[in-house]
């Protein structure tokens, strides 16, 4: 059964700072319904924010909170045509191992075809693609772990 403090499932939180672990990754976050938990690392401290549009619910942190608000401030540069990661996970390239790859530079692809695979939770997810285009260049590796929002393929 999972605990509950202030409405926030803390197993749930516990599972995503061992993700955090396993997978190298600095930051890690979800949203679901009215709750969003965002669970970052800075150097070897792990810090914890939750919010949710309920009365009482407040940020497990406070001083995480304003660390992570000011780098989500400063967004990197994106290209205008990407396939962006919709969640943490490690991306795979083709369906199996020694299968032919989704998608391969200058192939032409339409919107909604799937280019990679997102395994999150041990569950793999297929990435379609939001609009039609040339592959320009792929920019994950097969097996790389990808953060949410991370651009994955750039297209023409």
């Amino acid at each position: 059964m999972a605990i509950k403090k202030n409405g926030v499932d803390q197993q749930l939180i516990r599972d995503l700072a061992n993700i955090l672990t396993e997978t190298d990754l600095t930051e890690i976050e979800i949203e679901q319904e009215e709750l969003r938990i965002r669970v970052s690392r800075n150097g070897t401290v792990q810090t914890v924010q939750a919010t949710a549009a309920m009365p009482g619910a407040m940020p497990v942190s406070p001083p995480a909170l304003a660390a992570t608000e000011a780098a989500a401030d400063t967004p990197a540069p994106v290209p205008a045509n990407t396939v962006n990661s919709p969640m943490v996970g490690t991306a795979y390239l083709a369906a199996s191992p020694g299968a032919r790859p989704f998608v391969e530079v200058g192939q032409t692809i339409r919107e909604g075809q799937t280019v990679m695979i997102v395994e999150a939770m041990k569950t793999m997810n297929q990435i379609p693609s939001p609009q039609g285009g040339k592959v320009v260049e792929i920019l994950v590796e097969d097996g790389q772990p990808v953060e949410y929002g991370e651009p994955l393929i750039v297209l023409e």
